[in-house]
């Protein structure tokens, strides 16, 4: 699908009563799962284990 496929989809998804304000956040929410998805696909993601780590580090402050 591409992405203006995926707008118009995403768009007749909404509800009738949607913002604009709802379509934007809508839209740049899939942006980032698009980005993010990249990302990970280009091997520039980060561990289980080292995330893992991090969070064990947060949680004991």
């Amino acid at each position: 699908m591409n992405t203006k496929e995926l707008a118009i989809r995403t768009l007749e998804e909404l509800p009738e009563n949607a913002t604009w304000e709802d379509v934007q956040e809508r839209i740049n929410f899939l942006v980032g799962i698009r980005k993010g998805l990249r990302e990970l696909d280009e091997g520039n993601g980060i561990p289980h284990d080292c995330v893992k780590e991090e969070f064990a580090q947060w949680l004991t402050g």
